[in-house]
């Protein structure tokens, strides 16, 4: 059973032009500005808690303005009189715009938010308060992604968008290298874009887990040749030593001939005597 080949990775659009910056996001520019409304918000809170200058000393005075009266020489028009050092001053701020917000929209409950867990790692619209930690937005690791759900460095490092992670220290032992953690949500979409359903998927797993069986088997079959092999040789000996005859007692074939016959091999000597 064959497994249905990954889908291409989509080619990217080349559509800004030389010098100029790619278009931001919607997402982006609402990030943009809820950052800034934070700053806003931080600065008024910060002018509210301190409206006067930090220094006790007198505030420097500003230069006089000079005046040219056309007869060769200029005038310093005299300065307002200054507050009593004592005296309250009096600060006065324009009127804040006012601006609208654009909120994000939950994906599970569909009420409005700023900012939240998963949108700020994951940008993933979910609030903190629908973020299921255990069970829907599971994070898993790389090596995990590749396994179970069958992809590539490719798939995760370069196809568009790239999947966002997080980096955590192993809490197995701590000086191996650190996990990069994913949104199991997101490894599962990119998973059924590669290759285009969970059918796919399973039959591409199941393919894989056969190939795997098959190639232990071979492994173990080669070992038990090789102990078989081993065996074989271990029980046979060759017999290096040389044989040496022992001969009977000698027949007489003729008036001068004479033979010995071994009894071992039946090796025939034939000698003669004068």
């Amino acid at each position: 059973m064959a497994g249905a080949a990954p889908a291409p990775a989509p080619k990217e659009e080349v559509s800004v032009a030389a010098g100029e910056r790619p278009p931001l996001s919607t997402a982006a520019l609402a990030k943009i500005e809820r950052n800034r409304q934070r700053a806003l918000a931080l600065r008024q809170a910060r002018l509210a808690a301190r409206p006067y200058p930090a220094a006790g000393g007198a505030r420097a005075r500003a230069p006089a303005k000079v005046v040219d009266t056309g007869g060769g020489f200029f005038l310093e028009e005299e300065q307002e009189q200054e507050q009593e050092p004592g005296a309250a001053e009096k600060i006065v701020h324009p009127p804040a715009p006012v601006l609208e917000i654009d909120y994000l929209i939950c994906g599970d409950c569909g009420k409005e938010f700023m900012d939240s867990y998963l949108m700020q790692h994951f940008d993933w619209a979910t609030c903190d308060n629908c973020r299921d930690a255990e069970d829907k937005h599971k994070l898993i690791t790389r090596t995990e992604a590749k396994e179970e759900y069958l992809l590539k460095d490719c798939d995760l490092d370069k196809r568009e968008p790239v999947l966002r992670f997080i980096v955590k220290k192993n809490p197995h032992n701590p000086r191996w290298g650190d996990m990069k953690l994913y949104l199991k949500l997101q490894v599962v979409k990119r998973s059924l874009e590669v290759w285009g359903s969970e059918e796919s998927l399973q039959e591409a797993k199941e393919l894989r887990r056969d190939n795997r069986e098959k190639m232990k088997q071979k492994k173990f079959d080669k070992k038990v040749k090789e102990l078989r092999r081993a065996v074989r040789s271990s029980l046979w000996k060759k017999e290096a030593s040389i044989h040496e005859h022992e001969y009977g007692p000698e027949e007489n074939i003729d008036e001068d001939t004479y033979k010995k016959t071994c009894t071992v091999c039946g090796h025939e000597l034939t000698y003669e005597k004068m």
